[in-house]
């Protein structure tokens, strides 16, 4: 049984109607407003790794037995000690955390951002291609309405 893209042809924009154009043009606009969106969220789980790294390499020999703000909900602390640096919990995804060295912490979320960012790469090169796609379509719907009015005014004459 053949996949739906495997079925679908491609169709010259020339050769669509233009009630058809509008709708073209309707399904690329919210394509693009979904990857937007999809990419603002790509960009905040990206600062929040790096963040998350950060915090992880601040963790020196002289910040063992300081005083610190511990997380207990997004918006309520409580004073804690750092008592161990070598060791922090690192958060899986989902609700697993797993201990892990401060340098393995590190590397780990060194390898989210950079997977992230690969991500956000090809999602920024598909947002691309959808708007040069947009500005095809809303080309030829600027033709061709230029087309209707100089054939209108031609049979107003």
């Amino acid at each position: 049984m053949a996949d739906k893209a495997s079925t679908q042809q491609a169709v010259s924009l020339s050769d669509l109607p233009l009630p058809q154009l509008k709708q073209v043009k309707t399904q690329l606009e919210e394509e693009l407003n979904f990857l937007t969106t999809s990419y603002a969220k790509l960009r905040k789980a990206q600062a929040t790794f790096r963040e998350c790294k950060n915090s992880a390499a601040a963790l020196t020999p002289a910040a063992k037995d300081t005083t610190t703000l511990v997380p207990l909900t997004t918006s309520l602390y409580v004073p804690g000690k750092l008592s161990d640096i070598e060791h922090v919990l690192v958060d899986l995804g989902t609700g697993y955390y797993l201990e892990k060295t401060t340098q393995d912490a590190i590397g780990f979320y060194q390898d989210k951002c950079d997977y992230v960012q690969k991500s956000l790469d090809k999602l920024q090169e598909t947002i691309t291609e959808k708007q040069n796609n947009l500005q095809s379509v809303v080309n030829v719907m600027k033709y061709r309405l230029a087309q209707q009015a100089q054939s209108e005014d031609k049979g107003d004459n």
